[in-house]
């Protein structure tokens, strides 16, 4: 079973995230800021999929950490401010994805699916 670390600050949308994750036979660790997702860094995972801002740390920095941890750790974006969207393949790690709210779950995990597969 793939692991998923999900950093959200949005209470229901991480919510919404992890049971859609978990429906699709992830096993999902839903953070609700950068500084929790951090913490959880020490565990392995196969996905970092993140907020970029929020409280503490912001999704970028906790991306740098994971993929510093975790080489090949697959990393996805969402956000739902396009100027941070655009800004973020620049400052990301190499290969992470950038999704833009609003999207709908199916969406994201379809996403998902796509790059466990890759």
């Amino acid at each position: 079973m793939h692991r998923i670390l999900l950093a959200e600050d949005d209470d229901s949308l991480r919510g919404f995230l992890a049971r859609a994750l978990e429906r699709a036979g992830y096993e999902v660790k839903a953070c609700a800021d950068g500084d929790e997702a951090a913490a959880a860094l020490d565990d392995d995972w196969d996905l970092l999929l993140t907020d970029i801002v929020m409280p503490g740390l912001d999704g970028i920095e906790v991306a740098r950490r994971a993929a510093a941890r975790h080489p090949g750790l697959r990393i996805m974006f969402i956000t739902g401010f396009a100027a941070v969207a655009l800004a973020a393949g620049d400052a990301a790690p190499v290969g992470a994805k950038v999704l833009s709210k609003p999207i709908h779950l199916r969406e994201i995990v379809n996403e998902v699916e796509r790059m466990m597969a890759a």
